[in-house]
């Protein structure tokens, strides 16, 4: 006689484990302590074996029913649904032991004996922040080209397109490490070359690569043109303010004490905090001294009670040798966005409350001018720390080497 639920759920432990049958070689097992067991004992290849369907009440009697029949099914075709069992439980373990997090990580402890000491945290920052969150947990072979595009352009919605592309480069590198270990099929990024377009810069040419960037500002360091210009010139990099908005810069806006810059943004005619780091704000001391009776900062030279002409700075890079195609005055936001993102390693949204760009909360609303400003203050203060030690040559991190080891792995491909 078939079990009902009534019986299932009223059946009672006894001294010894007793067999409750269903029919079709399931039953339900009892034990003494009380749990309920759904078994299926079946012959294979002329041997009796048994096999668990699950926990009652976990599983009701129906579902157990559904499980023998789709192991019946399987005994039918001549396959043994034990043996599959099995099989898919150590699939199911390889996957797990064969993340995308774990084959990466593997790969970069390969990587770090070949990359330069500078090179390896950085790409290992670029998988923890970015990556991992994204695909880390999922088995490696069963990663989809889609999912591996939808981390890339949440980086590129961040401004940052070349970081997108080098992520995909890495993620591919990992993906062809897996193959050669025979843990994936393929490369899911061979499908994606191209999908993340990096502008060319035809406006606001920019030098984001460090060795270039510590060059540049040897020679700003070099000009000889009017102390107005040449502050104007040393503070550009620094305080990644639009050039308008510095050449426009106003005395009654300056906080030396207070080490702040406030001023009404021109372009979307909101207020904006610029902490100011220890190194500009003894530029514009020293400034003070000669313009500081005055309403602007940085005053034309022509007098008139005018700012400093738009050119100012670009005329100033020109002098100084520096390109057209390589460097504006504009472009020093570009640099600061880039190695700040990409060596630096600053949160995103502190970046862009920075440039004075508009950033919105969860709900959509745009935060105040305040919002983050000990955080943004810490990271104006380290920026300004980062760009002594390049001009000095003491920071090491070369994004223009990595550049070329990924042209190059590109090439062998």
């Amino acid at each position: 006689m078939k079990l009902t639920d009534a019986k299932v759920k009223n059946s009672k432990p006894g001294e010894r484990p007793r067999r409750m049958s269903d029919g079709g070689g399931m039953f339900l097992e009892v034990t003494p302590s009380g749990a309920k067991y759904w078994r299926l004992a079946y012959r294979y290849n002329g041997k009796q074996k048994l096999l668990a369907l699950g926990v009652y009440p976990d599983v009701g009697l129906a579902a157990a029913r559904a499980k023998r029949d789709a192991a019946r099914r399987q005994l039918a075709d001549g396959k043994d649904p034990g043996a599959l069992r099995k099989a898919e439980k150590r699939a199911n373990q390889v996957a797990a032991a064969n993340t995308f997090e774990a084959i990466a990580r593997e790969w970069l402890a390969e990587q770090r004996k070949v990359w330069a000491d500078s090179t390896w945290p950085h790409v290992e920052r670029q998988f923890d922040h970015d990556i991992f969150p994204a695909i880390g947990s999922r088995p490696i072979a069963e990663i989809t080209p889609a999912e591996v595009l939808d981390m890339a352009k949440a980086i590129q919605r961040r401004g940052v397109a070349e970081t997108a592309r080098r992520a995909l480069q890495k993620c591919g590198q990992v993906f062809r490490h897996a193959v050669a270990a025979g843990l994936a099929v393929s490369d899911p990024t061979r499908d994606l070359r191209g999908a993340i377009k990096v502008p060319k810069a035809r406006h606001f040419a920019a030098i984001t690569d460090p060795k270039e960037a510590g060059r540049l500002l040897r020679m700003i360091d070099g000009h000889k043109g009017t102390a107005v210009v040449c502050a104007a010139l040393k503070l550009s990099p620094m305080l990644m303010v639009r050039p308008g908005e510095l050449r426009r810069a106003r005395w009654a806006g300056i906080d030396l004490d207070a080490s702040e810059w406030r001023f009404r943004v021109t372009k979307t005619d909101q207020e904006h905090v610029v902490p100011l780091p220890t190194q500009a704000v003894a530029i514009l001391r020293e400034l003070h001294r000669l313009t500081g009776r005055g309403e602007y900062v940085f005053p034309s030279a022509r007098g008139g009670g005018r700012p400093m002409s738009e050119n100012a700075v670009t005329a100033a890079l020109r002098s100084i040798g520096v390109p057209a195609d390589q460097m504006s005055a504009h472009g020093f936001r570009a640099m600061a966005r880039t190695l700040q993102d990409e060596v630096l390693g600053f949160r995103a949204d502190l970046i862009e409350h920075q440039l004075a760009h508009t950033v919105r909360d969860p709900l959509g609303r745009a935060y105040n001018r305040t919002q983050f400003l000990d955080a943004r203050r810490k990271n104006m203060q380290a920026w300004a720390d980062y760009l002594d030690r390049l001009r000095t040559g003491a920071e090491v991190i070369e994004l223009g080497e990595r550049r070329r080891e990924q042209a190059e792995v590109e090439a062998s491909k």
